[in-house]
């Protein structure tokens, strides 16, 4: 009888899902096949397909292969490296993050938008953020709206 999984946390689930969607895409930019990447990573089909879903049951090992071979790398900060908190921006500038820059396509003749019009448009227009599409630093902006404005969490 097969042992019982380990409970995930919905936060870590959310997490999955997003590398697993950023894994999909960029399997599709470059695209590659399901069934080649599979092949070149040495899992099946079925795996992958679990992995772009976000799956945590899926082993650590299928996931470095699955990145690996679309050229990407899961990389973890280092624990003894200090970060130093990242300050909220007095305006954010639309062309520097292209999702919100989609989301603000009504803004005419508008550069840049205060972090709360920034969280506003995030929260009421998520459905339409390309997640796998976010780059880092996008990501990392979400982050800290969600942090500072909106009480740690993103109400979509």
């Amino acid at each position: 009888m097969p042992s019982a999984t380990s409970p995930v946390l919905p936060v870590a689930q959310e997490r999955l899902a997003l590398l697993g969607e950023r894994l999909r895409g960029a399997r599709k930019r470059q695209r590659v096949s399901a069934v080649a990447a599979a092949e070149a990573a040495g899992i099946s089909r079925v795996t992958l397909h679990r992995i772009e879903r976000g799956e945590p049951t899926v082993a650590m090992g299928a996931w470095m292969a699955a990145a690996s071979v679309l050229g990407l790398a899961f990389d973890l900060p280092d624990a003894n490296t200090a970060d130093e908190p990242i300050a909220l921006p007095t305006a954010i500038r639309l062309a520097d993050y292209p999702q919100l820059k989609k989301l603000a396509w009504q803004l005419h003749g508008v550069d840049e938008i205060s972090p709360s019009e920034a969280l506003t448009l995030y929260e009421r227009n998520w459905r339409h953020v390309e997640r796998a599409a976010l780059s880092e630093r996008e990501a990392a902006l979400v982050a800290l709206l969600s942090r500072e404005l909106g009480g740690g969490r993103l109400l979509v």
